[in-house]
């Protein structure tokens, strides 16, 4: 019996699977690999999150929202997922959500990065309104 066998009824391991498979940018075959962990258990908020990074990587931004939307549902605190949501928001330019989302998980976990992110993103926006006026 083979490791995939042998897990084949564990949602964390597709779940690190496909995880291990984006690091590759082999994104179509980590879908498949978080839709097995999505078939296993339709609410494990990580696979939610991380199919979100996968469609990111492949700039199905649309897609990506919404299984980032699904997994904040699904774990209203995971700060993560929420970080994620912000960081796509600001790559569609989409400052006032972006930092909306950075609000979210810096109330959640106070995380140093996600601060300076968003303290990246308001600037950006301040900059873009400039530009604009």
């Amino acid at each position: 019996m083979n490791i995939f066998e042998q897990n084949e009824q564990n949602p964390e391991f597709w779940d690190g699977h496909g995880c291990a498979l984006c690091k590759n940018e082999k994104y179509t075959e980590a879908l498949a690999a978080f839709e097995k962990a999505l078939a296993i258990n339709p609410n494990y908020c990580q696979a939610w999150n991380n199919r979100g990074n996968a469609f990111c990587g492949m700039k199905r931004y649309a897609e990506a929202l919404a299984a980032y939307d699904k997994a904040v549902a699904i774990k209203p605190d995971y700060h993560q997922a929420w970080f994620n949501r912000g960081l796509l928001l600001a790559e569609m330019q989409a400052y006032g959500n972006a930092i909306e989302s950075y609000d979210r998980a810096i109330a959640i976990n106070p995380d140093p990065r996600y601060i300076h992110a968003k303290d990246k993103i308001w600037l950006n926006k301040k900059l873009q309104t400039t530009v604009e006026a």
